[in-house]
C-alpha cells in the first residue's frame, strides 16, 4: 500500500506564490509517473503538471510559465511551485502518483487565492 501526505495548500494573494508538496511512502519500488491536478468550485479534476520518470514535464496552458513541477527521488517526494498566482487558480490541488500498475492520489489540499 502507498500513502501520499500533501502540505503547502493555504490563502495567498493575487500574484503571490506558494509551494506544494506530495510525500509518498509505503511500498514503493518505482515511482513512474507524478502528477498534479486542480479541481476547481464546480469543474472537474483537470490535469495542470506531469512529470514522468526519465521524461520531460508536461503543463496545462492555463499555469505554463508560472507553475513549475520537480521531485525530489531520495525522498519520494514531488513539489508543485506556483508562481504569479491568479484567483481562477483557487481549487483543491491533488497528487498522483503512479506505481504501475496502480495510481493513488493524495487527499487534496486547498488553495484559494483572493483578488
Amino acid at each position: 500500500q502507498v500513502q501520499l501526505v500533501e502540505s503547502g495548500g493555504g490563502l495567498v494573494q493575487a500574484g503571490g506564490s506558494l509551494r506544494l508538496s506530495c510525500a509518498a511512502s509505503g511500498s514503493i519500488f518505482k515511482i513512474n509517473y507524478w502528477a498534479w491536478y486542480r479541481q476547481a468550485p464546480g469543474k472537474q479534476r483537470e490535469l495542470i503538471a506531469g512529470l514522468p520518470s526519465g521524461g520531460s514535464t508536461n503543463y496545462a496552458d492555463s499555469v505554463k510559465g508560472r507553475f513549475t513541477i520537480s521531485r525530489d527521488d531520495p525522498k519520494n517526494t514531488v513539489y508543485l511551485h506556483m508562481d504569479s498566482l491568479k484567483p481562477e487558480d483557487t481549487g483543491v490541488y491533488y497528487c498522483l502518483v503512479e506505481i504501475r500498475p496502480n495510481a493513488y492520489w493524495g487527499q487534496g489540499t486547498q488553495v484559494t487565492v483572493s483578488s
